[in-house]
């Protein structure tokens, strides 16, 4: 395998990428989790949160224009959504324009919504980006499976991580065969040929899994996976866990306890 972009800085040395694979993963599912059910508009939580990420990021010594560049792959799925949010919410109206008959106006309160949405999705994601920037596939999947993780589920994850660098090459051939054939000619023939290359490697996609399928059956596969790596939870690890979830929590609930005291 000869691409890097998945887990390039797996193999660092930091007090992040020591810790058991469990505890990272079971760490960053209730960060993720307390981030969501933090309230609307509790914008301090957020920056909480957003400090606590970036000391780990600095613990775990992984580039930061590489966090964020893995992070901002969010943005264009939740902007999808929150880009209609300040025409859609009533309040104070910023900005109104008329279709037609129709109204149109944007709100303020719409806009700090949309903004709302989009900063918890994206510190929502950065714990998960820390994980797989600091664990291998191999530890992960074997902590899935401790966690007694569906083994269907951690399979189809093994098996995506793997072919998807079989499925780059594929797509590389193609590519640099539609550039040896002198591509050109305007947008409708570009639509036309990027159609035929995604029909052409879903087929050899299907192909080759089912050429893989054959061989692993021939080898003796039952539908489990097999690794040599072991791993043992040490004090390190629980304490990192109990004191990561015990502080998300608390964070998220602060709001809501103040209200309940007020």
């Amino acid at each position: 395998m000869k691409y890097h972009f998945l887990d390039q800085y797996r193999e660092m040395d930091s007090v992040i990428h020591r810790l058991d694979a469990r505890a990272k993963f079971l760490s960053a599912l209730v960060v993720t989790g307390a981030v969501v059910f933090v309230g609307r508009g509790e914008w301090w939580v957020y920056a909480v949160f957003l400090i606590m990420n970036t000391m780990l990021l600095a613990l775990s010594r992984v580039p930061w224009l590489y966090v964020l560049k893995r992070s901002a792959v969010v943005f264009p799925f939740v902007f999808m959504i929150a880009v209609f949010l300040p025409f859609i919410n009533e309040g104070t109206e910023l900005l109104g324009f008329e279709i037609g008959s129709w109204h149109i106006g944007m709100s303020v309160e719409g806009l700090l919504l949309a903004a709302d949405v989009l900063c918890k999705a994206w510190i929502s994601v950065l714990p998960f980006v820390l994980l797989t920037a600091t664990t291998s596939m191999s530890d992960l999947l074997k902590g899935l499976e401790k966690l007694r993780m569906p083994a269907v589920i951690v399979m189809l994850v093994s098996f995506m991580y793997r072919y998807l660098f079989i499925v780059t090459d594929e797509a590389k051939r193609l590519l640099v065969a539609r550039n040896c054939r002198s591509f050109g000619g305007g947008i409708v023939l570009h639509m036309r040929v990027v159609g035929y290359m995604a029909g052409s490697l879903f087929l050899r996609s299907y192909e080759r899994g089912e050429r893989v399928y054959g061989a692993m059956l021939l080898r003796g596969y039952d539908g489990s996976g097999r690794s040599m790596s072991q791993t043992k939870l040490r004090f390190a690890d629980v304490f990192f866990m109990i004191v990561v979830m015990l502080f998300s929590i608390i964070v998220a609930l602060l709001p809501t306890i103040w209200r309940i005291i007020d």
